[in-house]
């Protein structure tokens, strides 16, 4: 039987924060056999791979980096905080594993992706999940090298590392290292099975058009980070005109426009179910002065690109809905709920602002009460319309059964 408990702790001293944690493990007891951690960025992220290997001997092992904080219990943490979430399930299988991305994504992803079913002992097998936590910058390369192996009949969720102002202070961790630009990946064969659900709470407002050039990442394919030109002009100063001029000056010098666009990114058609599209939201990160915008997520180019809103109210229910849906999918449903793991992306964060408290008790009631744990990222990955994808200021929640 599969049960799950979650951990909490916070303080600026890395060390003194994991001796709570200690603490709290050894008064509830826990021989877990997969094991999730995320934490701010200030916090030593050796010394917490260090005591989760310690504490944990047999655990697969996966986590790193949240911005600003996480959630769990009922309750926003800040950013000083750490949280695990363990999960015992004596007949299931785990397996992790880690690797620095290196100049291969793709190869890199699916080589830590057959060295995590190894770790598992169960090479060449279809697992109920794989769970990815990574550096931002080349989710699609890696959930295509992932896709090689499971293809689409197999969900890949996960998010991108984040730390608390887009510098690059992020990390991953696993049982065998630390990294700064890595790939974790996760296998998960629960024995109560899991639910699913990758959803954001935006829709278009009206604006849209077509990317006529990006700037390839240099994998060889059309699609970049970098957004050059929407019908055939400057697209920060499409963007700017789209969105009543969000961008101010910034449309015209450039800058990190990270928090002006989080409440109307763009949104990329991405298939539909009974004739209702779906959209896969991409979060604009900064802009140059000749009009070129840098994006959380890739856009290929000649993509159906269009301005999305979303409602302040809205925004701060999706994260329950998101939880409800995936739980109503567990084999069985609400009554088999053991608990959940959830990504909630940074940008959505900071649009909700003030109300994320009110997130966290949703969460909570959603998930009956029971152990989960919310991290905050900069990018999310997750299966939408038929296929695993990654985009930007989605939400991803994944329930597990007893």
């Amino acid at each position: 039987m599969l049960s799950i408990r979650s951990y909490t702790a916070s303080g600026i001293d890395t060390a003194a924060a994991l001796a709570d944690l200690d603490g709290q493990i050894t008064q509830n007891g826990c021989d877990a056999d997969f094991v999730f951690a995320v934490f701010g960025c200030d916090h030593c992220a050796e010394r917490i791979r260090t005591f989760l290997g310690n504490r944990f001997p047999g655990a697969a092992l996966i986590g790193g980096t949240s911005k600003s904080g996480l959630m769990t219990g009922g309750r926003a943490w800040g950013a000083d905080a750490i949280g695990i979430l363990a999960i015992e399930d004596p007949e299931g299988q785990y397996g992790a594993a880690i690797e620095p991305i290196g100049d291969d994504p793709t190869a890199t992803a699916e080589r830590v992706l057959n060295t995590a079913l190894e770790n598992a002992t169960c090479p060449g097998e279809l697992p109920s999940l794989v769970f990815v936590y990574m550096a931002p910058g080349c989710e699609e390369d890696a959930i295509d090298g992932i896709r090689h192996v499971v293809g689409d009949l197999c969900p890949i969720f996960g998010g991108s590392s984040a730390d608390n102002d887009a510098s690059g202070l992020w990390r991953q961790i696993g049982r065998q290292s630390v990294e700064h630009n890595g790939i974790a990946v996760a296998v998960l064969f629960p024995s109560g099975g899991i639910g699913t659900c990758f959803n954001g709470g935006f829709e278009p407002a009206g604006p849209n058009g077509i990317v006529t050039r990006v700037i390839p990442d240099g994998d060889g394919k059309l699609r970049g980070h970098q957004i050059a030109e929407i019908d055939g002009r400057p697209a920060a100063h499409v963007y700017d005109e789209w969105t009543n001029n969000v961008l101010g000056d910034k449309a015209a010098t450039g800058g990190n426009v990270f928090d002006e666009t989080a409440g109307t990114p763009f949104g990329v058609e991405t298939g539909s179910t009974d004739g209702v599209p779906h959209y896969l939201l991409v979060h604009p990160v900064s802009a140059t002065s000749d009009g070129c915008m840098a994006t959380f997520a890739a856009v290929e180019q000649g993509a159906h690109i269009h301005i999305m809103r979303g409602n302040l109210k809205r925004l701060a229910e999706r994260a329950g809905h998101v939880v409800t849906r995936a739980v109503a999918q567990l084999p069985g449903g609400e009554a088999s709920l053991a608990g959940g793991l959830m990504v909630y992306c940074a940008g959505c964060k900071r649009t909700v602002g003030d109300r994320i408290p009110e997130v966290a008790k949703d969460i909570a009631e959603k998930f009956s009460g029971l152990p989960h744990l919310c991290c905050f990222t900069f990018g999310e990955q997750g299966w939408i319309a038929g296929r695993n994808a990654h985009g930007n200021l989605m939400i991803t929640a994944i329930a597990f059964g007893t």
